[in-house]
């Protein structure tokens, strides 16, 4: 399937003063519209309790509209990878904040002004809503990793994708802060309106200020000696869709993401929920707002770890380290599953946020940087973030019917064998690596500099991107 990985990894590369600053402008930009979109995605968690308390529906009809929003984010990120490939990240992400505002606005509106009714009908429109609202979300994803592929060289990817998960985090972090405020201050359907603000505020900045790449920032171009380096040939359908579809290592990763997905959304979109009927914690309880800011610094904490881990240790294979994020899932599932004390399921809870944050940096956020190269980034990233939303949407009309029917004892043992499947195929991977299509004779180099360029390798093995 792979090559053993070489020794050392390819070195980096030096960059000016003047990369550095407008490289800082547009990642900043990017990764602050993608935490605000972010919020305008896991704000739906907090209305959840809400929805069955309003219009006396059942998990499983909660369920169903986290089932069909999912599902259909899945889809939309692997068919467009490859039109965002195309069209270009900047352009991507603002079609995806564009329909994330309306759709979040329209969601809460149609909820808040009541003209629906309260049954079938109401479900079903909520349903297409959020499902709306995800599908432009898929944009957002692709269109982040496809911008800073053509930023970063492979050999800082890790960190910086740990930089983008921290800010990432930080949207996370913002909407479980004020998500409980809004629903116990206000109508709860502000917990829609409020995110559709801020992004359409970032949206303006990201018009403004992010460019796809440093030569159309006015910069000279960047070698990233991922598996796109050296390609010259034309960059269409056909070229995207061997270089992803075909591609061992990448189906291995996009299999594996689909075991995340059940998993991280099985946790994601029910533990708001489980700590206010298992537990009995009020939203705004001391410890439930503890558990929530521990849950979202663990994960900025999981994507700074993988990162360095993957740069430093493991001389940037990925792998190795969502392996070791699957392992640490499959032990915080068995407190959550036994339940000891309220105290060890919140630290499970931690640990687990941890865990799923490195796995998801590691794969969806630097692996399809890697193994899909600048020039596929995007198609690679809808194949692995698409499969982790297939399948999550698994845990919502199927989680919720399970939890109607078995109670949350049956909630941690149902995520256990999807991370353990996980932690098997990245042993399959553990020394997988991107291959450049032919020597690099240029300098990787950014903007002119008094430091000497080092030059990239041109002796990196792995699996032909």
């Amino acid at each position: 399937m792979h090559d053993a990985a070489p020794s050392s990894s390819t070195p980096r590369p030096e960059y000016s003063r003047a990369f550095r600053f407008r490289r800082a402008q547009n990642w900043l930009t990017l990764g602050t519209m993608y935490a605000a979109m972010y919020m305008g995605r896991y704000n739906f968690s907090f209305a959840n309790a809400k929805l069955s308390e309003t219009y006396g529906w059942n998990k499983a009809q909660v369920g169903a509209i986290i089932s069909a929003a999912t599902f259909i984010y899945g889809v939309s990120a692997i068919f467009n990878g490859p039109l965002a490939d195309r069209i270009g990240g900047r352009k991507a992400m603002l079609v995806g904040a564009g329909g994330a505002v309306v759709f979040n606005l329209a969601f809460g509106l149609g909820a808040y002004l009541g003209f629906l009714g309260t049954g079938t009908l109401l479900l079903g429109y909520l349903a297409t809503v959020w499902s709306l609202n995800m599908y432009f979300q898929s944009y957002s994803a692709l269109a982040l990793i496809k911008v800073n592929s053509g930023w970063f060289h492979i050999s800082e990817r890790g960190v910086f994708s740990a930089i983008f998960g921290s800010m990432i985090q930080g949207g996370r972090a913002l909407i479980y802060f004020i998500g409980p405020l809004l629903v116990l201050a206000l109508p709860w359907q502000f917990v829609f309106f409020v995110p559709a603000l801020v992004m359409t505020t970032l949206g303006l900045l990201t018009f403004l200020w992010v460019r796809d790449a440093p030569d159309e920032a006015g910069l000279p171009a960047l070698d990233t000696a991922d598996a796109s380096s050296g390609y010259t040939g034309k960059v269409d359908f056909k070229y995207v869709a061997k270089v992803v579809f075909t591609n061992p290592v990448m189906i291995t990763i996009a299999a594996a993401e689909f075991c995340t997905g059940f998993v991280r959304h099985g946790f994601e979109q029910w533990f708001p929920r489980y700590m206010q009927e298992a537990q009995k914690l009020p939203l705004d309880s001391p410890i439930f707002q503890k558990g929530a800011t521990g849950v979202v610094l663990a994960g900025i904490a999981g994507a700074f770890v993988a990162g360095f881990l993957s740069d430093l240790l493991f001389k940037a294979r990925r792998p190795p380290v969502a392996f070791i994020g699957y392992v640490l899932q499959v032990a915080c599932m068995a407190i959550i599953w036994k339940a000891p004390s309220v105290n060890l399921v919140i630290a499970a809870f931690v640990v687990n946020s941890f865990s799923i944050s490195i796995v998801h940096s590691m794969l969806s956020g630097t692996s399809s940087m890697d193994f899909g190269g600048k020039k596929a980034a995007a198609t690679a990233a809808g194949m692995f973030d698409g499969m982790q939303y297939v399948g999550g949407s698994v845990v919502g009309v199927g989680m919720g019917w399970m939890l109607d029917h078995f109670g949350w004892s049956a909630w941690g043992p149902s995520m256990i064998g999807f991370s353990a499947v996980g932690a098997v195929l990245m042993l399959t991977l553990w020394n997988a690596r991107p291959k450049a299509h032919a020597a690099q004779t240029a300098p990787a180099v950014a903007a002119p500099t008094n430091v000497p360029v080092q030059e990239g390798e041109s002796s990196r093995t792995g699996t032909q991107g």
